[in-house]
Formats: structure tokens, sequence, C-alpha cells
């Protein structure tokens, strides 16, 4: 069932927002690592993503592996995600897990020696600029993962991205950069819209003052 929902790679780009991928890409061209070491995309592949800040962003380069943990759907439950979870790190405001398959959301790793993310001004409903060829999305963190593995977002964000969505085949192995805003929430978490426009505003900010 998630295959034949796949947006076709090749369709126009939409993107949110005004502010263009290559304006933002330019101002995260260097690497400040903040990470005391650096991340796996996948297990068995070699540890060489460092997580790394700039001006109130801390930003990573990495693959998009698809997260259809959360509130099962029709997209996403047992049937079509074997390593599914019911479960997410975060939870909307009426107590209920988030929507994998509704919600553009960015999955951080677990903190640990490597990096914490708190330390840095991110959590649960932190703003998050996802981009892909010349598309942005904008999302808010809303799940861990493992602490050693980086790079994985939600269905709804991979489908926006035109990235394949099967959490068992899809994402993509590279070309997918994350620009998280430091001490930003959306409340509710589960308000796209208000992600949307936070995103353009911090945004904005960062290609002026960053």
């Amino acid at each position: 069932m998630c295959a034949a929902a796949d947006p076709d790679p090749t369709a126009p780009a939409v993107g949110e927002g005004t502010v263009r991928a290559a304006e933002l890409l330019a101002k995260v061209r260097e690497c400040v690592p903040v990470s005391k070491g650096r991340y796996r995309t996948d297990e068995g592949t070699r540890a060489e993503i460092p997580v790394c800040g700039a001006r109130g962003v801390v930003f990573w380069k990495a693959d998009m592996d698809i997260d259809c943990d959360g509130r099962p759907g029709d997209l996403c439950n047992r049937r079509t995600d074997p390593l599914f979870s019911a479960a997410t790190a975060y939870r909307q405001t009426d107590g209920r897990y988030l929507s994998a398959e509704t919600l553009p959301y960015v999955v951080v790793p677990a903190p640990s020696g490597v990096w914490d993310h708190r330390d840095q001004g991110i959590g649960g409903g932190s703003v998050v600029a996802v981009i892909y060829r010349d598309r942005v999305q904008y999302a808010v963190v809303g799940d861990t993962g493992p602490r050693h593995i980086i790079g994985e977002a939600s269905y709804a964000t991979a489908k926006a991205l035109g990235i394949r969505t099967d959490p068992r085949d899809g994402g993509t192995a590279s070309g997918v950069t994350y620009i998280a805003f430091r001490d930003s929430q959306v409340k509710p978490i589960e308000d796209h819209a208000a992600a949307v426009a936070e995103g353009e505003r911090l945004a904005r900010l960062f290609l002026r003052d960053g």
C-alpha cells in the first residue's frame, strides 16, 4: 500500500514557503562540529556524519530513512512496516502519539556521549527545515532514534519532498540537509501550519543573521 502512495520524484518541486533551498544550503556549506563524534546513517555503515553548528541552528547532512512510527493508520502500521512502533518520543496535546502519515517530523538521535540535542536547544516541537534537491519542507522534531544513527524523518516529510515513502525500502541514501532551529518550539506540536509559519520566520532570520 505504501508503494502505491509514493510521490513521483520527477514532479515539479513544490516546497513550502518562499525561502529557497539554495539560499539555505549556501549558509551551511562549512561544518563547525558541535557533536563530539560522528554518526552512522544505517547499521553497519561507517560513522561519518557530524552534527554542525551555526548561529541559531544545528544541522547535519545525511540520508533519509522512513519513520512510520506513532499512531497507526492505513499507511503506517505493523503490516506495512515490520519495525513499526505505535509510540513516538513526543505526543500531541490530546495525549495521543504523533502520526507519521500526516505530520512532517524529524527523528533525532537519543542523547549520548556523541551529542545531546537538548544541550543545543533542540527538543520536541523544535522547527527543522528539511532540504532535498530544490525543495524545502518544514517539520518538527517528533521522535528520537538510536544513539548512533542519524538521518530519519516521517512518512509525511518524505512524501512532501518527493522521496519514496515505503518504510521497508524507501528513503534516499544521501542528499538530505536538516537545519534545526535552536530554542524553537511549535505548540501544539501537531500544528503543521504553525511549523511552516515559524520555519519561514526563522529561516529568514538565519539568512539575515546567520
